[in-house]
């Protein structure tokens, strides 16, 4: 069984415990591993019922020997004496998105049984279920009206044909030529690791009957606009919502035109669910970007996340709230140095609450929707989801020790976590200890890092150590769990890891953030070399002698720079889908802002901009053994990047090698695939430093 309840009572959480202590005691401890990783259950999505008294989840699982992830819905009764997850069968065939009706006695989700993607439902006892949408095209996301009357769906449609099943007959027309070229005359013509093929996710509505299914043709609600909702490639049902008499839908999107790679103006628009007029613009005075609208519980007020400045992603998300009666609209605290990274409002309309990262953690806040006041509910760790049911809330929070699991928050004392997913895989793993720490960066500015403990580490010992450089390069290896560079893997190969958060790391305040804006190559230098100096002094078990650096996207371009300007440390380097040339980079990467504004405007008007801190003007100093991995379908960061570092390595004699997936993204997914990354990587790093 993937799943545990520690709050079944304090002995079974005990009982796992002490088996892994009797573990450690007759040596049969072990180090976490990349298969462990790669398959390990993964739980997200959590959807509290309206009355609070169930949580319905998604659990990821693997299947590694096909080489697929496969979902499944869990329910929890927090009202049990023994609230302990149950899977739902009618999971079976396969199912993900659960979402709960108004009324709390049916859960609907999405599943692919028939052949696509459509929303199907059942009741709580999960025995069997009834297709509820039976749409032509995909549905990638929906939500239920609060009034239980309709059902919101987003498919990819052609926006002048917002008839699905007209689209469904156009992609078949272009499937079936046998002439295989495309004309494009605008951007995007590739998007993160897709090719655009000119449809874009529209919401549409449907009734629902008295049995909960849906009835009569879709009702276009963005008909013949130029944009997606959700946004692409990763938008869901975060990017729409509904009020809660049913009768409007909000959602967030950007009018493409010819603009869309270098804009990030994304707007608020507003929709009458019965399709007879054309999205409302609610935020056209904002130019940045307007994001997750969530409407409160007596449908007065509009909440949701904003940017100030346009054409920058990293921009802070400040928390805007807008009275829907009179249009009036605020930011409830503009002080308040968090950028937001999701809301939700508590049933009596009265507390927003939001996540947001804060010096190496990720913490759930609450925010007086009145006053703006802002405090934390949670300390350490990194929490990713929330979801308010009645007076339950329920959160999602992993660490660098811990994947992701559930959480209850009480109103008094300690929250108490809900499951203990993939316990029964890592019982018997010992995981490696971490601790944070903090020296003077750039412009004498606290920096704060983390430094991982080897697998079986002994005081006294020293231990071949890797310096893993995050990518963003606004991000942050906060003390998080990761599914890609996951530090306890590196600790499991028997390695001491150095994780910095540089300037440009979020978490931290925006004018941190900002401060790598123009500067990727000399201000994160110089933290990342203060960082490994303060590491080396504070923890005597690093060996500075036997190290590594290893980093991607960012931290690849990082990892290229360090090899022409910084590679004296370094018994070999690793970079996955880094940026080699900068300039190149500029005309060949899909969404234009990011470039854009990271190097000071456009490549033919700032040429210095992008060539102040080119890596491929430096190959000349390049000496280090690197692995350099890149895969086929990457369109952030093409493959001709990785390509052209290796082809500089070979002609220069350096020792080096290229891993590359035909069939992977800018991020290495497939289990099999994953396994062979670690795998790879791992023999190369030994290979260098023993």
């Amino acid at each position: 069984m993937p799943l545990r309840l520690s709050r079944a009572a304090p002995v079974m959480l005990a009982a796992v415990l002490l088996t892994a202590l009797l573990g450690v005691a007759r040596g049969e401890a072990r180090p976490f591993t990349a298969k462990d990783l790669a398959t390990i259950d993964r739980v997200s999505d959590p959807q509290t019922s309206p009355d609070g008294r169930f949580v319905a989840f998604d659990l990821r699982g693997a299947d590694y020997e096909a080489n697929k992830t496969r979902h499944a819905v869990w329910l929890i009764d927090l009202q049990a004496k023994v609230p302990a997850p149950r899977r739902l069968a009618v999971s079976d065939g396969g199912a993900g998105n659960p979402r709960w009706s108004a009324d709390g006695r049916s859960i609907y989700f999405l599943s692919a049984r028939s052949g696509g993607d459509q929303v199907w439902r059942t009741d709580l006892s999960g025995a069997s279920a009834t297709q509820a949408t039976r749409l032509p095209l995909n549905v990638s996301a929906f939500r239920l009206s609060p009034d239980g009357k309709r059902i919101v769906v987003a498919m990819a449609v052609f926006p002048d044909l917002e008839d699905p099943a007209a689209t469904r007959r156009r992609l078949e027309d272009v499937q079936s030529r046998k002439a295989s070229g495309v004309v494009y005359d605008k951007l995007f013509v590739r998007h993160w690791d897709a090719w655009a093929d000119g449809t874009r996710n529209h919401l549409f509505a449907l009734n629902l009957d008295a049995a909960g299914l849906a009835t009569d043709a879709p009702t276009p609600l963005m008909a013949g606009f130029d944009g997606d909702a959700p946004g692409r490639p990763f938008g869901g049902d975060e990017d729409f919502n509904l009020s809660p008499d049913g009768g409007t839908v909000y959602f967030s999107a950007r009018l493409a035109g010819t603009s869309e790679p270098w804009s990030t103006n994304f707007d608020l628009y507003a929709a009458p669910i019965d399709g007879s007029a054309a999205p409302k613009d609610l935020t056209a005075d904002n130019p940045a970007w307007d994001a997750g609208p969530v409407v409160s519980p007596d449908g007065r007020t509009l909440a949701w996340r904003a940017q100030k400045r346009p054409g920058f992603e990293s921009d802070r998300f400040g928390v805007w709230v807008m009275d829907l009666k009179t249009g009036a609209k605020h930011e409830l605290d503009p002080t308040w140095d968090h950028s937001a990274e999701r809301l939700a409002w508590t049933a009596d309309g009265k507390t927003l609450l939001t996540v947001a990262g804060d010096v190496g953690q990720t913490r759930l806040f609450a925010i007086d929707a009145r006053t703006g006041a802002v405090r934390p509910l949670t300390d350490q760790g990194h929490v990713s989801e929330v979801s308010v049911g009645g007076k339950t809330v329920i959160y999602a929070r992993d660490a660098l020790n811990s994947p992701a699991q559930l959480f209850r928050l009480a109103e008094r004392g300690a929250p108490s976590q809900l499951t203990q997913a993939g316990v029964d895989r890592t019982a018997d793993v010992s995981f490696s200890g971490f601790e944070q720490f903090s020296f003077a960066g750039w412009n004498g500015e606290a920096v704060h890092g983390y430094v991982v403990k080897p697998y079986g580490y002994q005081p006294g010992r020293k231990y071949p150590t890797v310096l893993l450089i995050h990518g963003g390069p606004q991000g942050s290896m906060a003390n998080s769990w990761n599914y890609r560079w996951n530090p306890e893997v590196w600790a499991g190969w028997g390695f001491a890891v150095v994780m910095i958060d540089f300037h440009g790391s979020t978490g931290y305040g925006q004018a941190f953030t900002d401060a790598i804006s123009q500067h990727w190559g000399d201000r994160p230098l110089e933290d990342l070399q203060k960082g490994w100096a303060a590491a080396q002094a504070k923890y005597d078990f690093l060996d500075g002698d036997h190290a590594c650096a290893a980093g991607a996207s960012y931290g690849g371009f990082m990892i290229y720079w360090i090899a022409g300007n910084w590679n004296k440390p370094w018994k070999c380097l690793v970079d996955h889908d880094g940026i080699f040339d900068n300039a190149m980079m500029g005309y060949a990467t899909e969404e234009l802002w990011f470039s854009e504004w990271e190097n000071g405007g456009l490549p033919w008007v700032n040429p210095a901009g992008y060539e102040k801190f080119n890596p491929v003007s430096h190959v000349a100093d390049w000496t280090k053994p690197t692995l350099v991995i890149h895969s086929a379908r990457d369109y952030r960061v093409p493959l001709e990047q990785g390509l052209g570092a290796f082809t500089a390595l070979q002609r220069k004699g350096v020792p080096s090698e290229f891993l590359t997936f035909p069939d992977e993204g800018h991020w290495v997914l497939k289990p099999q695939d994953s396994v062979q990354w670690h795998d790879t990587v791992e023999a190369w790093v030994k290979r260098w430093t023993n």
